[in-house]
């Protein structure tokens, strides 16, 4: 699966608290908002003592003060009879409750702020833009858009961020091609886009079954930032879902070189990549790349990271029977018989004994193998006849032929094996 698909992509974080801008050096700086179609209200701020509580108050909000914020806020939005100081400690506790992971009383509060209307256009704004981001964490996708949407109109001003926004919003309600119009409109606004841009990108090009782009932003992710994990492993995940095992291989290849396998899942399924290749190249010799799957599998339990079970074990096992090293293969498969739960270890070890001919070393694996169950019942007595067939014990091996007789999946082989040998009817 891609990496990477946490809520709020583009966001860090909330967007900075609007301050009291209410002081002569605030009010000389050029507005943020030149062009907006809103007119500007009379501040109603006449209190000394409600600035400086509103201040701190707004100061505490940003710095996640909680307890702080609330008592300085509260009784302003209580008892204050400015209109400006209502709007501002509004915004303030509406941060609160976002801190306390409570987005709807965090947007009823910026909703009452920005109904209360009294603040500049600078603060004003910030409101309306900061409440899509609450509706966005709030999973509240179209109201998000609608009101960055109304956001534009009214302050009469884009940003590459606020499509950015739009984006995941339309990304989460799975309208993908809206979603890749506005992330693409983000990035052609800025020549700095925000790497999580890409990211959210691949996403919808990956979710709208456009895998090929999906897989080219990734590939740009990887060029642009080589050390990343999570770049990394989306374009290895896409180079799997697109069945591009060479790519993969290449991928993880580079990868391991720059120290970004960090999962027992990464090495596990370096090592597989590598027995597909292998597996791939019938006329050619697989010996090298099964062998560098054991490598890498004994790499990661050298290290901690790959643990030594059962299934890791008859892994390297599988490699080496696919290179054809069956001794090695036994060995491996030995290790695993016990930590599995099952017979198929044992299976697979008394199977690799036999096709080296070791038919006292596999006839017991074999017997264990079926009384801790194995998938194929049936193969598992045929091979168990085949070792007694090797330690030259005729009624063991036609007795174990006759029990794979009863399973469906080996009933046929079983007949003509016990009418040559001329037991039975």
């Amino acid at each position: 699966m891609l990496a990477g698909a946490a809520l709020a992509l583009m966001l860090a974080s909330t967007p900075a608290l609007a301050s009291d801008n209410s002081s002569s050096d605030q009010q000389k700086a050029a507005p943020l908002y030149p062009n907006a179609t809103r007119k500007e209200p009379k501040l109603d701020l006449t209190d000394k003592k409600e600035q400086e509580a509103l201040n701190k108050g707004l100061d505490a909000a940003q710095a996640n003060n909680k307890d702080q914020a609330t008592q300085l806020l509260q009784p302003l939005v209580d008892s204050s009879k400015s209109k400006y100081v209502q709007a501002m400690a509004l915004q303030g506790l509406a941060r609160v409750h976002a801190t306390n992971n409570d987005m709807p009383g965090g947007i009823d509060l910026l909703k009452r702020s920005l109904d209360n209307g009294v603040m500049p256009n600078d603060a004003y704004f910030q409101l309306e833009y900061e409440l899509a981001t609450f509706y966005l964490l709030n999973q509240q996708y179209q109201p998000a858009i609608d009101q960055v949407e109304k956001w534009r109109a009214e302050g009469k001003k884009e940003t590459p961020e606020s499509y950015a926004l739009e984006g995941e919003a339309y990304y989460r309600m799975q309208k993908y091609p809206e979603s890749i119009a506005a992330i693409k409109k983000a990035q052609s606004m800025t020549d700095k886009p925000d790497p999580r841009w890409n990211q959210l990108l691949m996403l919808a090009y990956n979710d709208s079954g456009q895998k090929d782009k999906a897989a080219d932003v990734a590939k740009q992710q990887v060029a642009a930032a080589p050390t990343d994990p999570t770049s990394f492993h989306n374009a290895l995940s896409l180079d799997i879902q697109m069945q591009k095992y060479d790519d993969a291989l290449k991928l993880m290849e580079d990868g391991k070189a720059k120290g970004l396998l960090s999962t027992e899942s990464d090495y596990v399924t370096m090592a597989k990549l590598y027995m597909n290749k292998a597996q791939d190249q019938a006329t050619q010799d697989p010996g090298p790349d099964t062998e560098k799957a054991t490598q890498v599998l004994q790499e990661g339990m050298t290290k901690g990271i790959v643990k030594p079970s059962a299934e890791n074990y008859v892994l390297m096992g599988d490699a080496s029977m696919i290179g054809g090293n069956a001794d090695a293969a036994a060995a491996q498969y030995k290790k695993a018989v016990p930590l599995a739960s099952d017979g198929e270890a044992a299976y697979k070890a008394g199977v690799a004994l036999v096709t080296q001919n070791e038919y006292s070393a596999a006839k017991p694996l074999l017997q264990q193998a079926i009384s801790k169950g194995v998938k194929h019942k049936g193969k598992a007595y045929m091979a168990l006849a085949q070792a007694n067939v090797g330690l030259k014990d005729k009624a063991a091996a036609a007795e174990a032929v006759m029990e794979a007789e009863k399973d469906p999946e080996t009933a046929s082989q079983a007949k003509k094996w016990l009418k040559e040998a001329n037991i039975g009817g």
